[in-house]
């Protein structure tokens, strides 16, 4: 259900898989970034925080990926 409706709004499973690389990428470098300039345990909170979403992409991805292959 969810699949289907991202398929439609032309969302594909190389662009959730994209999604959860740079998610990755943006979870390094908001660490890096917010250590300088901020609370040392809040830079690794938000960074961690960016970091739970990679899995939740490639699930995206896995499942559209096998909508694609069913249509």
């Amino acid at each position: 259900m969810l699949t289907k409706s991202l398929r439609r709004m032309g969302v594909t499973s190389d662009l959730a898989y994209l999604a959860g690389l740079l998610s990755i990428g943006a979870s390094i470098a908001t660490w890096a970034v917010a250590r300088r300039n901020s609370d040392p345990g809040h830079a690794e909170r938000f960074g961690i925080f960016i970091g739970l979403w990679p899995p939740t992409f490639f699930v995206l991805g896995n499942a559209l990926k096998q909508e694609e292959a069913a249509s």
